[in-house]
C-alpha cells in the first residue's frame, strides 16, 4: 500500500460521514455499546485513540460492530501500528507524520490519515502521495481561516481538521472546500459514557452527523 493507496482508503473512509468521534476509552466492557450507539446515530468511523491501556482492548470490541470502522488514533511509533492493525484497526491516525511511522503503515496495509499544521508539512506529505491529511491541531494552527489559506495555494489536498473542533465550529470547517470532514470528542462526552447513556450518545452523533447537510 503506498501513500497513495493510503489516502484514497483514508479518503473513502472520511466520505462516510462529516464527523469522525475521537474517542478516549477507559473501560473496555463500554467499547461494543458506544460504538454501537455512535453507529446508529450515522458516525461510521471511529477513531479509539491510543492514549489508555484500553484502547487496543476497545478496538477489538468496536471492530466487532455491524456497520462501523474503527480506526486507532494517536499513532506515534511504528510499535503502535504493529499493535493496532493486530487489535483490528482498519485505518491509523497520527498527529504528525515520520518516516518511519509512513513505512510501518505501508508494512501493514494500514490505511494512514498524517497530521500536518503548515504549508510545509503539507507539500512534504503531498510529495510523498499523500492528499488527505489531518489538520492538527486545527484551533491552536488558526482554526477554520488558516485551513482555508493552505488551500489556497494547495487546492490538491483534503483535510480532517481536528483538536478543538466543536459543533460551534465545525460548520466553520466543514464549509471549507478542501475540508472533508471533522474529528470531533463532544459526541461521547465522558459522563455520558461513565452513565452508559447510549440513548444520549446516539442523539449527539445524530446531531453531528446532519452538520454536513446544507439545510441543517
Amino acid at each position: 500500500m503506498t501513500p497513495k493507496d493510503q489516502s484514497a482508503a483514508a479518503r473513502e473512509i472520511a466520505l462516510r460521514a462529516p464527523i469522525i468521534p475521537v474517542l478516549v476509552v477507559e473501560d473496555a466492557t463500554q467499547a461494543r455499546p458506544l460504538a454501537e450507539a455512535l453507529v446508529a446515530g450515522g458516525l461510521p468511523a471511529l477513531e479509539v485513540t491510543l492514549r489508555t491501556p484500553a484502547a487496543l482492548d476497545a478496538i477489538r470490541a468496536m471492530s466487532a460492530v455491524p456497520g462501523g470502522i474503527v480506526g486507532a488514533g494517536t499513532l506515534l511509533t511504528p510499535e503502535d501500528v504493529r499493535a493496532a492493525k493486530g487489535a483490528g484497526a482498519r485505518f491509523g491516525v497520527s498527529p504528525g507524520a515520520t518516516p518511519r511511522l509512513i513505512q510501518a503503515c505501508i508494512d501493514e496495509d494500514l490505511p494512514l490519515l498524517p497530521g500536518a499544521a503548515t504549508a510545509s508539512e503539507v507539500m512534504v506529505l503531498y510529495e510523498m502521495g499523500f492528499d488527505m491529511l489531518k489538520f492538527f491541531p486545527a484551533e491552536a494552527a488558526g482554526g477554520a481561516p488558516a485551513l482555508k489559506a493552505i488551500g489556497g495555494p494547495i487546492p490538491q489536498v483534503s483535510f480532517c481538521p481536528t483538536g478543538g473542533v466543536t459543533p460551534q465550529n465545525a460548520p466553520d470547517y466543514l464549509a471549507l472546500p478542501n475540508v472533508i470532514c471533522a474529528g470531533g470528542s463532544w459526541v461521547a462526552p465522558k459522563d455520558r459514557v461513565e452513565a452508559q447513556d447510549w440513548a444520549a450518545i446516539e442523539a449527539l452523533a445524530r446531531a453531528a452527523a446532519m452538520l454536513g447537510d446544507p439545510v441543517a
